[in-house]
Parts: C-alpha cells; structure tokens; sequence
C-alpha cells in the first residue's frame, strides 16, 4: 500500500452524498477538498472543519460545476494548496420532477450544463492535472439507477444519468493508457434533502401526502430500507483505493436492491 499523500477534490460537498464522500475519504487518510455553490458556503465551511477535526487538510474552493473554467480553477486551486490531487469525484448534480410533455428548453438545458457538462469538465479538469504531473489517477463520477433504468415523472434527471455511464464508458477507454480509471456509483434512494425534494414533487403530481411517495419506493427495496450517504461513501472508498486500480469503465448500483444489472 502506498504511503504517499493522498488527495481528492469532491463537487458540489457541503452536504448529503457529497459530504458523506468528503467526510469518508478524510477517514481513508486523504487530504479534501471541496466545491459548492456561492449560497451552500457557510455549510461547506462546517464541512471542511469537521474533514479537519479527522486529522487531515481541507479546502472550500467556490465553484459551480456547470462553469468549465470554474471547475478547472477548483482542480488548479487544490493542487496549489494542498500540494497532490489524485483523485476527483464529480458529484455535483440536481434533480427535476416534471412529466415528459412539461419539460422546457430552459429546464433541459440547466440540468444538463450540471449533470452532464460538470461531470465532463470535472473529467477533462483532472486527467489534464494528472497528466501535467506525470502521474495516473482515479475519476469517479455520479450516476444513478435511473442510469440503469428510467423513472416516470423524472425523465429529464434519467437522461443525464444515462448520459453519465457514457461520458464514463468513454472517458475510462480513452484514459486508460495514461493509467487512469473512471468509474461511477449509482445511488437509489438516498435519504438526502435532493430525495426530499423529489418525494414533495412527485406527492404533488399523485395527489399524496408527503412522504408516501418515498416509502412506497423504500417497499420496493430488497433489503428494507432506504440508504444514507455512507452506503454511497463506502463503494466510493472502495474506487478510490488501490483495491480498485484493475476497474474501470464501470457504473456500480449501489441501491439496497432496486435495480438488477
């Protein structure tokens, strides 16, 4: 096992899936930092002092995912600061609840310039990073079951998701030979405030009380329950460890039991 000093850059941190990955990758020994919006920066700034009270170094770099530049200032900036990067994972992402027939041009764009564009600019960011120092890296990316498989009533969400196992199939191929991996975790029904909102949304579009509309998809589940962000941080310990490094080009279900791939 390699004793060299660890760093990961994980977007949009400063709370749920994010924060759950910031927090275990600080317990696995690396060094963190973290993006988030403008308006999510007084919890980013609690999210880098719990990563500090693990024993190790944390940063909050500013950005929003769906800005190239900023994304490529947020690697830049870890690099300089924090003095490695070996690993990214481009979490940032937000959810749309609306049937088919009522998405517009201004919803499918916003969704895709952060599901889609973030994950890729955040992609070209780091093997750019990695590349100028000589050296391989690991690329995680989120998806989604609905990745795998679709959801009614979030079509515009499904199709990003979708759209992230390719940019990963594709990134893994193209960056292999320069001894990086891409990989991705595809989270179900995660207790977070993203899951909250799409539970509101959908109640409102049935006509049920809030709440329903989770649980019902918590009784699909195999195992019983709905997941946290450590079932999600711990698959993503796992892709950035050593344990890994013979793995890419996958988007790893992590769901309790919802989806069979």
């Amino acid at each position: 096992m390699s004793t060299a000093i660890r760093t990961a850059l994980v977007t949009g941190a400063s709370r749920g899936i994010g924060k759950g990955i910031a927090l275990q990758l600080a317990k696995d020994g690396y060094q963190v930092a973290i993006t988030d919006l403008p308006q999510q920066r007084d919890e980013a700034l609690e999210t880098v002092k719990e990563i500090e009270q693990l024993g190790v170094r944390a940063h909050f770099v500013e950005a929003d995912s769906s800005n190239r530049e900023q994304v490529f200032k947020a690697v830049n900036e870890t690099y300089k600061t924090l003095g490695s990067f070996n690993t990214i994972v481009n979490n940032a992402g937000i959810a749309s609840v609306e049937p088919l027939a009522d998405i517009t041009e201004e919803m499918m764009n916003r969704i895709n310039r952060v599901n889609i564009n973030g994950v890729l600019w955040g992609i070209q960011a780091a093997a750019k990073q990695f590349e100028s120092t000589n050296q391989g890296g690991k690329i995680i990316n989120a998806c989604s079951i609905v990745g795998h498989d679709a959801f009614a009533m979030l079509g515009a969400y499904s199709t990003t998701k979708f759209a992230v196992r390719g940019l990963t199939q594709a990134a893994a191929k193209e960056l292999a030979p320069k001894k990086i991996t891409v990989n991705a975790y595809c989270p179900g029904i995660v207790l977070t405030p993203m899951w909250d909102l799409i539970d509101e949304k959908l109640g409102a579009y049935h006509n049920v009380p809030r709440g329903e509309t989770v649980k019902k998809f918590i009784d699909s589940i195999a195992l019983g329950r709905g997941s946290n962000p450590q079932d999600i941080a711990n698959l993503v310990s796992f892709l950035g460890s050593e344990k890994s490094d013979y793995i890419t080009g996958q988007s790893i279900v992590v769901d309790g039991g919802i989806v069979f791939t």
